[in-house]
C-alpha cells in the first residue's frame, strides 16, 4: 500500500460522485492509505462496489500509480451518512450536478470541512457557496474549486476504473482567496499535483473543457453520429483545421482573462504543464500527449462533454465577456451550434453573472470579491 509517510492518519476523505473520476479517485486514495467514503445519488452506479467492498484500479499510464483492489470504507446514497466523518469532501460530478449537491450538503457541513469541487469547471465555487447560504448553512466551511480533473481516466466496469495519465500540475483556489493554503493543506498529504492560484477568477477562466470538450463535439458531430464514437477523440478529432480553430476559441478566452487584469495560460501552453506535452502549436501539442490515446470519442452527441461544458463552461464565460466588453464570436457560435442540435435553450439554463453573483460588477470589483470574500458580499 502506498502509504505516504506525511498523511495524517485523521484525514478522511467523502468523494461525492461514483462516474469516471470519481471512481478513479476513491480507488486511488484508497491505494493511498485514506479512509474513503464513496457517495453516490443514485444506487445503481454504487451497487457493485458496495457488494464487493472495493474498486479495482487499473494503471494504464506510464506513472507510478499504484494499481489493484482498493477497499471502500462506506459505500452510500445518504448524504448525511458520507460526510458525518468526513474531513474532506471531494465532488467529483458533472458541472451541472454541482447545485444539487451543494443543497444537499448545506445541512450537514461543518466548520471544520473542506469542500473541492473537482474541477468548478466556470464559476463553480461563486455558486456552490451560494446555494448552501439560501439552503440554511451557517457554518463556515472551506469552499475551492480545481482548474480540472487531476485524472484522464475511465469507469470501465462495475467496480473498476482505470487511470489513463495524472497531471503534474493543477491549480486550485478557495473562495475567497485567502483560504487557499487552507484548502491545499487538508489534501496535500494525497495530492502534491494542487498547487495553488490566486483565485478561482484564474480556475474558472483557466478552464479549457469548452475547447476540448463542445467545440470538438461540433466539429465531429456527423463523424460522432455516424460511427458512434469509433475513433479517438482527441488524436483523431482534433486535426490541424479543428486545432486552428480551437486557438481562435482560446484567444478569446485569454482576452477575458486581460480584461480581468489575470494573465492565464494558452490552451498550448496548459497542455504542457499539465501533461508535458509540448508542440509548436496546439495540434503538435495534443498529439504527443500520452494521456489522450485510447480515448474514444462519446457514442451520441448526448453526452456531458456537451450537456455540462457549454451551460457551466461557455455560457458563464460568454455573459461574463459581454458584461466586460470582450467580444466572443467563437464561443458564441459554438453555444448557438450545441443549442441547435441539441434543442436546448443554454442560454436559459447557463450560469451567467447574474446566477454567480457577479452581475453589474467592474473588473475591479469582482476580483475584490474573489479575493477578500466578505460574507455580505457572496
Amino acid at each position: 500500500m502506498e502509504t505516504d509517510p506525511t498523511s495524517d492518519s485523521r484525514s478522511r476523505f467523502c468523494v461525492m460522485g461514483a462516474g469516471h473520476g470519481g471512481m478513479a479517485m476513491a480507488a486511488h486514495l484508497s491505494l493511498k492509505g485514506f479512509e474513503v467514503t464513496l457517495y453516490n445519488r443514485s444506487e445503481t452506479r454504487i451497487e457493485p462496489v458496495r457488494e464487493r467492498g472495493a474498486i479495482e484500479l487499473i494503471n494504464a499510464s506510464l506513472q507510478d500509480i499504484e494499481s489493484g483492489e482498493a477497499q471502500i470504507h462506506r459505500v452510500t446514497t445518504d448524504v448525511e451518512e458520507a460526510l458525518e466523518n468526513a474531513d474532506v469532501i471531494m465532488i467529483v460530478v458533472p458541472a451541472y450536478g454541482h447545485a444539487f449537491l451543494a443543497e444537499k450538503c448545506a445541512p450537514h457541513l461543518r466548520d471544520d470541512h473542506t469542500v473541492i469541487l473537482n474541477p468548478g469547471r466556470t464559476g463553480g465555487a461563486l455558486e456552490f457557496r451560494r446555494i448552501i447560504r439560501e439552503h440554511g448553512c451557517t457554518t463556515d466551511p472551506i469552499i475551492a474549486e480545481t482548474q480540472t480533473l487531476i485524472y484522464a481516466c475511465r469507469a470501465t466496469q462495475p467496480a473498476e476504473a482505470q487511470i489513463m495519465a495524472m497531471k503534474n500540475s493543477v491549480p486550485l483556489a478557495a473562495l475567497p482567496a485567502y483560504r487557499t493554503g487552507e484548502a491545499l493543506a487538508a489534501v496535500r498529504a494525497a495530492y502534491k499535483q494542487f498547487v495553488p492560484t490566486d483565485s478561482i477568477l484564474r480556475t474558472s477562466l483557466g478552464n479549457v473543457a469548452l475547447l476540448f470538450h463542445p467545440a470538438v463535439m461540433v466539429m465531429n458531430a456527423g463523424r460522432i453520429e455516424a460511427t458512434h464514437g469509433d475513433f479517438e477523440y482527441y488524436l483523431e478529432g482534433i486535426t490541424p483545421s479543428v486545432a486552428r480553430a480551437l486557438e481562435e476559441m482560446d484567444r478569446e478566452r485569454v482576452a477575458l482573462g486581460r480584461a480581468l487584469g489575470i494573465g492565464i495560460h494558452s490552451a498550448r501552453q496548459w497542455m504542457y504543464l499539465a501533461y508535458d506535452a509540448a508542440g509548436a502549436d496546439l495540434y503538435q501539442a495534443v498529439q504527443k500527449n500520452l494521456g489522450y490515446r485510447g480515448i474514444m470519442a462519446p457514442p451520441a452527441l448526448l453526452h456531458r462533454y456537451i450537456l455540462e461544458d457549454v451551460p457551466m463552461s461557455l455560457i458563464p464565460m460568454i455573459s461574463l465577456a459581454h458584461q466586460l466588453g470582450v467580444e466572443t464570436p467563437m464561443m458564441t457560435s459554438v453555444a448557438c451550434m450545441c443549442s441547435a442540435m441539441m434543442g436546448e435553450d443554454y442560454w436559459s439554463t447557463g450560469r451567467t453573472v447574474e446566477s454567480l453573483g457577479l452581475a453589474g460588477l467592474t473588473s475591479r470589483q469582482i476580483r475584490r470579491l474573489v479575493i477578500e470574500g466578505e460574507p455580505g458580499e457572496l
